[in-house]
């Protein structure tokens, strides 16, 4: 019976860090806080078009937003390594991988002069695992669009 309480014990702990994560990412209230605890956008963005973080240089200090029906769920900055981790809301996850995409705000030109000063990266979202109960979804390739709206 002990044993049950502590595993009840550290679910409630794991649940309340990732629940003050995704409110301080997304600022949504309590409520907010409570429904983001289980959906979770991590990837790094490329200095290019079309390219992906593998073959080609990274993207670092990007703003990144991911955005559900054109409307902004969740926003970040990527490190100094071109890394970046959205927590989203669960009550998008029915429509996230239709709807939702991953938009770079900051212009590319600034990782790279000889790249277009206008413009938007964008990418799709890849489902990965779904690991206790946490959607894990990473970008596809980041193309680039002339408006986000």
């Amino acid at each position: 019976m002990a044993v049950k309480g502590y595993v009840l014990l550290a679910m409630l702990v794991f649940a309340g860090v990732v629940t003050q994560i995704a409110h301080a990412q997304l600022d949504l209230g309590l409520l907010g806080g409570i429904l983001n605890s289980l959906l979770s956008v991590n990837g790094v963005v490329p200095c290019s078009i079309g390219g992906n973080s593998s073959t080609t240089s990274v993207f670092p200090n990007a703003g990144v937003q991911l955005r559900c029906g054109g409307k902004v769920v969740g926003s970040t900055t990527t490190n100094s390594n071109g890394a970046f981790s959205i927590v989203g809301l669960l009550t998008l996850v029915p429509n996230l991988l239709g709807s939702c995409n991953v938009v770079v705000t900051t212009p590319l030109a600034s990782c790279n002069v000889s790249l277009p000063s206008t413009g938007f990266l964008t990418a799709g979202l890849n489902p990965v695992s779904n690991l206790l109960g946490i959607i894990n979804l990473v970008p596809g390739v980041f193309s680039l669009v002339q408006n986000i709206n």
